[in-house]
């Protein structure tokens, strides 16, 4: 029987799963020969064998990879045929072609759990464990190929057990580069602010009694640090409010299990599913009635967001405390993560009572992802822990290396690459220095992962943003600007392979456009590498500006003003009766004089105004809270829809919310209660866009819709919208990135990279 040789590459998720000992287990149990080794791109295989072998190695490798693994491509050719008696694990090498090819972070397994657990285990109670099918994988490489000397597990040096079990192939933690057990592996210790050792306990067990006389501890995470406290103690979440700087925006609850997410809040399977997998993200949805958490863990939200633990450390801790915990991002709010030892004492230590530390760095911030099932899917709000750093397939390919740099809000830049493009960890918004220190550090390490020098920078086309500034300081290489709404439509074009035209519905708050006024209801025609504004919302005056999205009884009282051509109903008037009248006549003077009265199209706009008029609310403590509080109170039967008119006179096409504007004003003096006329708000919306969309394929032809921007994180207009598009279009939304501005970095690169090809 002769033997033959087959080199075999696979690109993708192919590092820190466990590839190579099963490949090793796979060639043993079929008689073949060889080596497998990790390169900078994925795993390459030598394999020989017979005929039969070969074949049967092959289909196995493509139909049988280990859970955590995902093969985007395998390649295979001849060569020459090598007499050995055995399969080997081979050192990795570099190679010139450069693949993000380890995964994300991934959640403790079963099996892990279960030696955590069982006292008469020697990794009993210990808060590093892992295998090849769990653990940090992202957060503390510093380098590919992915082996243990290019992570901050380097200077951990494994003990004679934990070396037998990495070389075992039986075991389960052959090659498990972070491999540890309390003899060799790192530890965890409890401090007070002041960085003083709390002696005479252990430390989680420590931590746990903290956390149940109402204090605040700071956890450290896989990608940084938590700040934790009791969610049912409304005096310990007050206080992390108030020195968090965190006025009413929800904190996460991570809980100990799905039984106890089950008493908290109404889940589907979909969530329990979503709460459950690998990539533990925080799901929203919606709470319990008379649920044991703090109302001031979502002050006045429709939705909690909730987590279970995805560390062994967060395990023990919560089997050591009874109730929920508030785990929110170890910072003040706007300034990045903490997540060094060092800098977490010095920056939290006015936050934190005590700090639950561990001497395993965290090579790079990687905050919690956030998701929440729309149209029947996941859909991610924040696309980190858990995702970072896999890929977004995409076609055609980059001809160039592009780096985009993303949005000034919920920003997170992405690096195209062949046929691949690479999301970055969510940074936030880019209002501060530090914001910008810790965006600029996480490019260039991932640049660094991919050996990199971006070809072609892409930036949004508004000059102040943080992200455009830092596009535009890159004098060594192209820029070119995207526009922002033509962005959110190409990364969903990107996400399912379209190449245009389509027709983009792209709704969010704003979005710099290229006459200068701000969009943000826009429908697009659309490929990569142009296109056409067909149809808008008619705008609404910001009086005062920026203040108006903060103080949104300013663009109520506009909205109002523009619907009734100035004169203002008395009934309207009664409900502003909480602002100062000389605050309502500045308002009402800029609206008159159209001084400090920017335009503004954003979709938002109008949630947030008509929000605020009916639930008479007429302040904002962060972007989206009235939206998302007047899709909460929605009625979910109701199918009213008010009156609208689309004025195809004007270029583009005007989509005029006034006759809706004033059948809201009426229906409020009629009585009508928010959720009814909130469903009849959503429902206007949703068929006024539907019949734009439909008169621009009439005059244009039937092609794909795409939608996209942070109003599509609002399921009852995506879900509404797709099902009155769906029986004449393919209609497509963002799934892999964000419908905000946190997926727009992908839109950005391909847009880019179609102008740089075409030029």
């Amino acid at each position: 029987m002769s033997t033959e040789g087959r080199r075999i590459e696979v690109r993708g998720i192919v590092q820190g799963v466990g590839f190579r000992p099963w490949i090793y287990r796979l060639a043993a149990a079929g008689g073949v020969t060889g080596r497998v080794r990790n390169d900078a791109a994925g795993v390459v295989i030598d394999a020989f064998g017979s005929t039969a072998a070969l074949d049967t190695f092959a289909t196995r490798l493509r139909q049988e990879p280990p859970p955590s693994a995902e093969i985007a491509a395998i390649t295979c050719r001849t060569i020459p045929a090598e007499d050995l008696d055995r399969f080997t694990i081979a050192a990795s090498v570099q190679a010139d072609e450069r693949r993000v090819s380890i995964p994300p972070d991934l959640a403790t397994c079963d099996d892990c759990l279960s030696d955590i657990l069982d006292p008469g285990n020697r990794r009993y109670r210990y808060p590093f464990t892992n295998c090849t099918h769990c653990g940090p994988r992202f957060t503390i490489a510093t380098d590919v190929p992915y082996d243990r000397d290019v992570t901050t597990m380097a200077p951990f040096a494994m003990c004679d057990e934990c070396q037998r079990e990495y070389n075992d192939p039986a075991d389960r933690r052959f090659h498990a580069q972070p491999n540890a057990c309390p003899a060799c592996g790192p530890h965890v210790s409890l401090l007070t602010r002041d960085g003083a050792p709390v002696d005479g306990a252990d430390a989680i067990d420590g931590a746990a009694g903290a956390i149940s006389r109402g204090a605040i501890v700071a956890i450290k995470g896989l990608g940084g640090f938590h700040l934790a406290c009791d969610a049912t103690n409304s005096d310990a979440v007050a206080r992390l409010r108030a020195l968090k700087r965190r006025d009413e925006k929800p904190f996460a609850v991570m809980v100990a299990d799905l039984r106890t997410a089950e008493r908290l809040a109404w889940l589907t399977q979909q969530e329990r599913t979503l709460l459950s997998s690998v990539v533990r993200p925080i799901v929203l949805a919606y709470p319990r009635p008379r649920s044991p958490l703090s109302p001031l863990v979502a002050p006045d939200a429709p939705l909690i967001g909730l987590m279970l633990p995805y560390t062994p450390l967060h395990h023990l801790l919560l089997r050591s405390v009874p109730f929920p915990l508030v785990m929110t991002s170890g910072n003040v709010t706007d300034e990045p993560l903490a997540f060094r030892n060092e800098d977490a004492l010095e920056r939290l230590s006015p936050l934190a009572d005590f700090f639950l530390l561990h001497d395993r760095d965290v090579d790079a911030f990687c905050d919690d992802s956030v998701t929440r099932v729309i149209a029947g899917a996941p859909t991610l709000l924040r696309r980190s822990r858990g995702h970072v750093p896999k890929a977004v397939h995409v076609t055609p390919a980059f001809s160039q290396a592009v780096l985009a740099t993303g949005a000034l809000l919920k920003n997170t830049f992405c690096i195209g690459l062949g046929d691949s493009a690479f999301p970055g960890p969510h940074i936030g918004d880019l209002t501060n220095l530090a914001a910008y220190d810790a965006y600029v550090g996480a490019i260039d390490r991932m640049s660094a992962f991919l050996r990199v020098r971006p070809e072609v920078v892409a930036h949004d086309l508004h000059p102040d943003y943080l992200s455009t500034r830092y596009a535009l300081s890159r004098t060594d290489v192209a820029t070119i600007g995207v526009q922002h709404h033509h962005a959110h439509i190409a990364s969903v074009m990107a996400e399912h392979g379209l190449r245009g035209p389509v027709i983009g519905v792209a709704y969010d708050g704003a979005g710099y456009g290229l006459d200068g006024t701000s969009w943000g209801g826009e429908i697009l025609l659309a490929t990569l590498d142009r296109f056409e504004r067909v149809a808008t919302l008619r705008p609404v005056h910001l009086a005062g500006g920026d203040v108006a999205i903060h103080e949104p009884w300013r663009i109520a009282l506009a909205l109002v003003t523009d619907a009734f051509d100035g004169a203002v109903p008395d009934s309207v008037m009664m409900r502003l009766r909480r602002m100062r009248p000389a605050h309502i006549d500045g308002v009402q003077q800029m609206l008159a004089s159209d001084i400090h009265a920017p335009l503004s199209h954003g979709t938002g706009r109008y949630f947030d105004g008509i929000a605020s008029l009916v639930l008479e609310r007429p302040h904002a403590a962060f972007e989206g809270q009235l939206a998302l509080a007047w899709e909460g109170v929605a009625q979910p039967i109701e199918a009213g829809c008010y009156p609208y008119v689309i004025d195809r006179a004007t270029t583009p096409a005007a989509i005029d919310l006034r006759p809706m504007v004033r059948a809201v004003v009426d229906d409020v003096h009629a009585g009508e209660p928010a959720a009814r006329i909130s469903a009849r708000f959503h429902n206007t919306m949703i068929a006024a866009t539907a019949a734009a969309v439909n008169a621009i394929a009439d005059e244009r032809g039937t092609m794909p819709v795409a939608l996209s921007g942070g109003c599509f994180q609002n399921p009852r207009l995506a879900e509404g919208l797709l099902a009155h598009l769906a029986p004449r279009f393919p209609v497509y939304v963002n799934r892999q990135v964000p419908p905000g501005d946190g997926g727009i970095a992908l839109g950005q690169a391909v847009v880019a990279a179609a102008i740089a090809k075409g030029r």
